[in-house]
């Protein structure tokens, strides 16, 4: 452990121990609370190093990374040698869906040297535009790269957008892809979020699969699905959410606000609510 990481472990044990309230006997928390870097984009676009340090010092362990932004401008060296600064874990990072058509070797590669466990395609190319069978066949080269993905130790996965919901000749997208796609060689991040703005439950479909979910974006909504909001302030019981979620320690859970009025402000709500929530 760095310096700068091994003063914010103590920053941190120190602000626990005199601002958390007493805790239920069995009571569970999240043991690290990562932030997905799209809920500070504009911030990342002016200053992505300081960016870094904010959100390090707001008390977040881990980032996803945005290679679908281009990582805004830096090179996996540079990246990696911020969070090595900073003590922040990338588990994961949002790709293009290209990604696994073109060089997808050679982005595994850049993915175990920033230390990622999970390559995740949030969306696929033209979304509003693909018919049932162009699902299936994207569940077929998501099965043909995930199992090149898992030979050097990676796990690609598939996040939830709210168009995926949108029934399709009386079928579900989402689902078609889902029951398709081969769970020994893909995995799934479900967004808490989308999937309530899309129609969709996330307890339910956290049920369906259990075994599926490894990653997960905790995102809340207000009352008219109309946009997203800071953690605790809208519909969605996280409480209820994450006590159902089997082995939690393993699987990253990162938050998303995509609309927040000041990214880090929001960013730092959303910390504040998941930290002292017993599950």
């Amino acid at each position: 452990m760095n310096r700068r990481a091994f003063v914010h472990s103590l920053t941190a044990a120190a602000v626990g121990v005199g601002a958390a309230p007493h805790r239920a006997l069995g009571a569970r928390r999240l043991d690290r609370i990562g932030l997905e870097l799209y809920s500070v984009r504009n911030t990342m676009r002016k200053d992505p190093e300081r960016t870094f340090a904010a959100v390090r010092a707001i008390g977040y362990t881990d980032v996803e990374l945005l290679w679908s932004w281009g990582n805004f401008g830096r090179t996996p060296q540079q990246v990696r040698d911020t969070l090595a600064h900073e003590g922040l874990r990338a588990p994961s990072a949002h790709i293009s869906p290209v990604t696994i058509l073109v060089g997808w070797e050679r982005s595994v590669e850049i993915a175990k040297t920033l230390g990622h466990e999970y390559l995740v395609v949030p969306s696929l190319e033209a979304d509003l535009g693909l018919t049932l069978d162009d699902w299936r066949e994207w569940a077929d080269r998501f099965n043909t790269a995930g199992a090149v993905a898992r030979r050097a130790g990676i796990w690609l996965a598939f996040h939830n957008e709210a168009d995926h919901m949108k029934p399709i000749d009386g079928k579900i997208p989402y689902d078609v892809f889902v029951e398709r796609t081969d769970p020994s060689v893909v995995r799934l991040q479900l967004d808490t979020g989308n999937m309530i703005q899309g129609g969709g439950d996330p307890m339910q479909y956290l049920a369906k699969h259990r075994e599926r979910y490894w990653s997960f974006h905790l995102k809340d909504i207000v009352a008219d699905r109309s946009t997203d909001t800071e953690l605790g302030t809208g519909t969605f019981d996280f409480k209820r959410f994450l006590a159902a979620i089997p082995d939690i320690a393993r699987k990253p859970c990162h938050v998303e606000q995509e609309h927040g009025a000041d990214e880090l402000a929001s960013a730092r709500a959303d910390f504040e609510y998941l930290r002292t929530l017993d599950f």
